[in-house]
C-alpha cells in the first residue's frame, strides 16, 4: 500500500517528466491544471513569455452558483467550459493540455471535456 508522501513523489516526478516535453508558445499556450480535495484550477500559460492569460476555477462565482461542492466532477466540467470561454474571448483556439502529473482520468479528464466542448483543440 502506497503512503501519502510515496503517491505525492510519484507525481511529482510524472509532472516534471512531462513538463520536459510540454511547453506553452504564444501560438499553442499550455492549459495547465492542478487539484485540491476541495476544488480545480485551470490556466492557460504563454511559457516563453511567462504570462498567465485565462484562469478558472471553482472558486468562480459563476461556478460557484451551478454547482455545490467544488470538488467533483461536475464542477470540473464546468471549470474546463470557463476556461475555453475565456480563452476563446483572448483569441487562443489551440492549446497544450498539461494534466499536472495527475493520471488522466476523472476530475482531470472532465477539465479538457469542458474545454474540448467549449471549442479548444489539443
Amino acid at each position: 500500500m502506497f503512503k501519502r508522501e510515496d503517491r505525492k513523489v510519484a507525481r511529482a516526478k510524472r509532472h516534471r517528466r512531462l513538463r520536459k516535453r510540454i511547453a506553452g508558445t504564444p501560438d499553442s499556450p499550455r492549459l495547465a491544471v492542478a487539484r485540491s480535495l476541495k476544488h480545480i484550477y485551470a490556466q492557460v500559460i504563454d511559457d516563453q513569455s511567462r504570462t498567465t492569460l485565462a484562469f478558472a476555477s471553482s472558486l468562480d462565482p459563476e461556478i460557484r452558483a451551478k454547482a455545490e461542492n467544488g470538488g467533483n466532477v461536475e464542477a470540473a466540467r464546468l471549470v474546463g467550459k470557463l476556461i475555453g470561454e475565456r480563452a476563446q474571448e483572448k483569441g487562443i483556439k489551440r492549446v497544450v493540455f498539461d494534466r499536472g502529473g495527475n493520471l488522466y482520468h476523472g476530475r482531470v479528464a472532465a477539465v479538457a471535456e469542458g474545454a474540448r466542448e467549449s471549442g479548444l483543440e489539443f
